[in-house]
């Protein structure tokens, strides 16, 4: 393993056997030995469960690493063989350093002995001496600021102040590897940033973090790189907003490769002239306008088909850049090639980084789309909003889908299309102009 890797796994791989009943599991224990005694045939009374096949990744140190997929996919296994408390079916797993892992609430207290006594008790199982942790201490109990619970049993704890506790402990110890597994998502908004705040400062350190989440954004704005995994197969590893584009289709599209194919032979090459009272009813033609981003990330069943786009400021369309504060109008045609019911049409503006600033579709806003589109039918959607972005590159993503209860069919989505530069203004920073006002005045002198 190279120097400058933390984990290395290599064909890692892990079955279980499934037994139905309690008897299948004696006879499992008993009968093949016996049957091979007497060289009888011998067969299993078990069916196999594969929670992971043939995975394969490394991480350097310094590292943050995502890891996404479904619930069942394989995650939680994968983390607990890394940590040591699972043996692995098949291949390897090579780690450097004291590994910390916070794999489950509470994993590792005792709910009969207080907080202070599990700091103590769990600090030493990853190997601290007492000097190391009475040293540490003060700065564990104030990270994790429960107050005077820290001398209650945990089994008196809410969820909330178990897993600051715990992420406390894993974290002051500053460990080389550290594994998080959804227990983040425990913590109230300002725990959360107080711990990717430290997150970000032990990587900084140079510990290799491991973080398991459901949350796209996370994955996006703190980890190096992503993996996902599905039905314990490996499906990518790489760049954390392509990762999590594959993880998006894979919870919300249906076959979203051969879907990709079949969208992408309908974009036509041909350039009509732009007119900016029309938008197109029968060809696609985002390529012939400004702004359009030729790297966008476009899937769906191909039932209706974004073709257009206009947007405009101020008497200009499809402005090089926008000022902030700037009223700008949205207009986009929709073909429908199949009849559909319910659709439903969505806009997100996400940061060049992949972090979302804000998103909506036509149902949350109560103006629906007609109840259902015939085939050949199209309609125009036209929007007004204020540029109140911070400056900097922006993009926007369109989406066509239909919604039946909870099943959403996308047809048509378009990630990351069209491109918004938001010129530079100094009198604010951040993500958004909340157009503030200051006022002062002398109350004594």
């Amino acid at each position: 393993m190279a120097e400058d890797i933390a984990i290395h796994v290599d064909k890692l791989s892990k079955t279980y056997q499934i037994f139905d009943t309690p008897s299948d599991r004696m006879k499992q224990f008993v009968l093949p030995r016996l049957k091979s005694l007497i060289g009888s045939p011998v067969r299993p009374y078990y069916k196999e469960f594969r929670a992971l096949n043939d995975i394969s990744f490394s991480v350097r140190r310094g590292e943050t690493v995502g890891i996404l997929g479904r619930n069942g996919s394989g995650k939680s296994t994968l983390l607990q063989i890394i940590a040591g408390t699972l043996t692995p079916t098949n291949g390897t797993v090579q780690t450097r350093g004291r590994i910390a892992a916070l794999l489950e609430l509470g994993s590792g207290f005792n709910p009969e002995f207080t907080g202070r006594e599990n700091v103590f008790f769990n600090a030493a199982i990853l190997g601290l001496t007492k000097e190391e942790i009475t040293a540490r201490f003060d700065a564990i109990v104030d990270f994790a600021d429960i107050g005077d619970f820290i001398d209650q049993p945990v089994k008196t704890y809410s969820s909330g102040m178990t897993v600051r506790l715990a992420f406390a402990v894993q974290s002051q110890i500053n460990p080389d590897i550290l594994i998080v597994d959804e227990a983040l998502s425990v913590g109230d908004a300002k725990f959360q940033a107080k711990c990717f705040d430290r997150l970000r400062q032990l990587k900084e350190n140079g510990t290799s973090i491991l973080l398991v989440t459901h949350s796209s954004e996370q994955i996006v704005t703190h980890c190096t790189r992503a993996l996902l995994i599905d039905k314990g197969i490996q499906l990518e590893y790489g760049e954390p907003k392509a990762v999590v584009n594959k993880y998006m289709d894979m919870l919300f599209g249906k076959e979203a490769p051969s879907k990709t194919t079949s969208l992408a032979s309908i974009v036509s090459t041909h350039t009509p002239d732009i007119d900016a009272s029309n938008l197109s009813t029968d060809m696609d033609v985002f390529a012939t306008h400004v702004g359009y981003n030729e790297h966008e990330y476009r899937w769906g069943d191909a039932q209706a088909r974004i073709l257009d786009f206009k947007l405009w400021s101020e008497n200009v369309v499809y402005p090089a850049s926008l000022s902030t504060g700037q009223k700008i109008e949205l207009a986009v045609s929709i073909k429908f090639m199949n009849e559909i019911s319910n659709p439903v049409f969505g806009v997100t503006f996400k940061t060049k980084e992949g972090v979302t600033v804000y998103g909506t579709n036509t149902n949350t806003l109560n103006s629906q789309l007609p109840s259902i589109c015939k085939a050949g039918q199209v309609i125009q959607i036209q929007s007004t909003f204020n540029c109140d972005l911070a400056p900097g590159d922006y993009f926007l993503s369109l989406g066509i889908a239909s919604k039946h209860g909870e099943e959403i069919t996308p047809h048509d989505r378009r990630y990351d299309v069209i491109h918004l530069q938001v010129r530079p203004d100094e009198q604010f920073f951040g993500l958004v102009n909340l157009a503030m006002g200051m006022q002062s005045k002398v109350i004594a002198s």
